[in-house]
């Protein structure tokens, strides 16, 4: 979407092949708002619902959605890991993906 960040190229590059070689695509819910609120910003309104448009109208893409029990879980892994700069979401996302069984994650942020 944005041509200027860092990672674009990579990202772009890498998509399709992840479409081609995984039945699905799995997200959550935060990792959706942080994405929309990030491309709010830097690319303005229409961007962001043309995100959310798309992620919608995608069959591979998974959404999950945080509960209670996941988010308990997440804030352990955030005091137990006091050295580390995990954000919230982050840690919900090593739940999701740890009950999930996913190994691999596509990210550019250091906790991945």
């Amino acid at each position: 979407m944005d041509r200027d960040d860092a990672h674009h190229k990579e990202a772009a590059l890498s998509y399709p092949s992840l479409l081609k070689n995984y039945r699905n695509l799995v997200t959550s819910n935060f990792v959706i708002a942080e994405t929309y609120i990030i491309i709010l910003n830097e690319l303005g309104h229409q961007a962001a619902i043309v995100f959310l448009e798309k992620l919608k109208a995608s069959p591979q893409i998974l959404k999950v959605y945080s509960n209670e029990d996941i988010e308990t879980e997440g804030e352990f892994i955030l005091s137990k890991y006091s050295d580390q700069n995990f954000s919230y979401t982050d840690a919900v996302s090593f739940v999701i993906m740890k009950r999930r069984k996913i190994k691999k994650a596509f990210s550019f942020g250091k906790p991945f």
